[in-house]
């Protein structure tokens, strides 16, 4: 559990890092973080920093694929951790 943790610590970091980086890039008229590459980093577990990231820094929240796609993801690894908890751990009795 604690190489979970400190997983989910690393790549949420990095979403929020990638976030910001491309809010910045935006404003600079500079080279971009590709779409697919934020919603990469969303999907493999940093969605709820990346979601909350984008809420703050009001950066790309006029985008249904960011605004409906991230908290799909997000629905998703939930459904999936509640799975696999449940598979291994959930039905002892």
């Amino acid at each position: 559990m604690l190489y979970l943790a400190i997983y989910f610590g690393i790549i949420s970091l990095f979403a929020i890092v990638m976030t910001a980086h491309d809010k910045h890039a935006a404003k600079a008229g500079s080279r971009r973080t590709r779409e697919r590459t934020l919603l990469f980093v969303a999907a493999i577990g940093g969605s709820v920093a990346m979601l909350l990231s984008m809420r703050i820094l009001r950066h790309k929240t006029k985008h249904a694929k960011f605004m409906l796609g991230i908290p799909i993801i997000i629905m998703l690894q939930i459904a999936a951790g509640l799975l696999i908890w449940w598979r291994f751990w959930g039905n002892t009795g």
